[in-house]
């Protein structure tokens, strides 16, 4: 357990967390809406620090980024815990665990890994990059952070992959250490947000900007949901605030849904859907629009804008060849924008 950071006093038992766009007034002995984090006697404890649930080394693909040292490992980690509450989570097992089983989160007797040692994985695994992925990293943003200074000084670089819902104190902090980040821009309605996932629109898309003006590498996902975001309407609206606001070279990754969780009434995304919306994001300007959850289908490959040509290709999560010269292309020298 560890002081949180990003929260103010109002008095000897209520605090405001500062760290989400949530702003939780949170009593005495009482928890935010993330469940991880605790009122104390007036003093706010992250429950998370140290207390890791998931330390895999993945593809950096899989994040998704690609084009962020595209066939390099990233060493991933999460801990328990999230500020939003989507009906579609695929991590919901450990992402709602404080708030579904409050009672075994509790319960939990997780080891204590020290930043240092989560850095030495890292090395140990041959890996380029520490993700912080699976669950949402603000939760954990003690943490990230200090994780990340320990990385940067051993020459690693920190990503994010994140739902976007932060505060602007919180994407100051977190931006300090952060080299890279996918947002998960859900949707481009606040109707979406409040009803699916107990948030709001704005907050992310400020975020967004944010974390593009300190110099954070840039990839957006979205999960197309038939029914629910899928609209041309709605993809065009966004798609064309990607192209005006973290600007045309920002990757869009239009992905596949499938049932879970408490959303299961919905069907697969038909591949027809994925590729409306990639035919628009490349109608908006978009550079690079990519379709993910269906592999070898050529949806993950990376052609030049330039001349056309296909200069990464990929199946799944594996990068099967990479022409990039410098992170150009060897055949018209167009630059390719990324962190190569």
């Amino acid at each position: 357990m560890k002081e949180a950071f990003l929260y103010d006093r109002l008095d000897q038992e209520r605090v405001r967390c500062r760290l989400c766009s949530h702003y939780c007034l949170i009593g005495q002995g009482k928890r935010g809406i993330c469940g991880v984090r605790e009122n104390r006697e007036g003093r706010l404890y992250s429950l998370v620090w140290g207390r890791p649930v998931a330390q895999n080394i993945d593809p950096i693909e899989k994040k998704p980024l690609f084009h962020f040292l595209p066939g390099s490992r990233s060493f991933s980690i999460a801990t328990a815990g999230c500020n939003l509450s989507c009906h579609h989570c695929q991590n919901a097992d450990i992402s709602q665990l404080p708030r579904d089983r409050t009672g075994v989160f509790d319960g939990l007797r997780l080891k204590e890994v020290e930043p240092s040692r989560v850095v030495a994985a890292a090395e140990k695994g041959g890996c380029a990059s520490i993700a912080y992925t699976y669950t949402e990293p603000t939760v954990f943003g003690e943490y990230v952070y200090d994780i990340g200074l320990l990385a940067r000084e051993r020459g690693l670089k920190n990503v994010l992959v994140t739902n976007g819902f932060l505060s602007p104190e919180a994407v100051e902090k977190l931006g300090e250490v952060a080299d890279g980040a996918n947002v998960d821009l859900k949707a481009f309605r606040d109707d979406f947000y409040r009803r699916i996932c107990g948030a709001k629109l704005q907050p992310v898309l400020e975020a967004i900007i944010g974390l593009n003006e300190r110099g954070v590498w840039l990839e957006l996902t979205t999960l197309i949901i038939p029914g629910l975001n899928d609209s041309r309407e709605e993809l065009t609206e966004l798609a064309g605030w990607i192209a005006a606001n973290p600007g045309p070279a920002t990757p869009w990754h239009v992905s596949r849904f499938h049932p879970d969780y408490r959303l299961q009434d919905r069907s697969l995304t038909p591949a027809s859907s994925l590729i409306q919306a990639m035919e628009i994001g490349r109608r908006a300007g978009l550079k690079y629009v990519y379709i993910g959850n269906v592999p070898g289908q050529g949806g993950e490959d990376t052609p030049c804008p330039g001349c056309g040509r296909v200069l990464i290709q990929r199946q799944g999560f594996r990068v099967s060849y990479n022409r990039l010269r410098d992170g150009s292309c060897p055949d018209c020298g167009t630059r390719i924008e990324g962190v190569f």
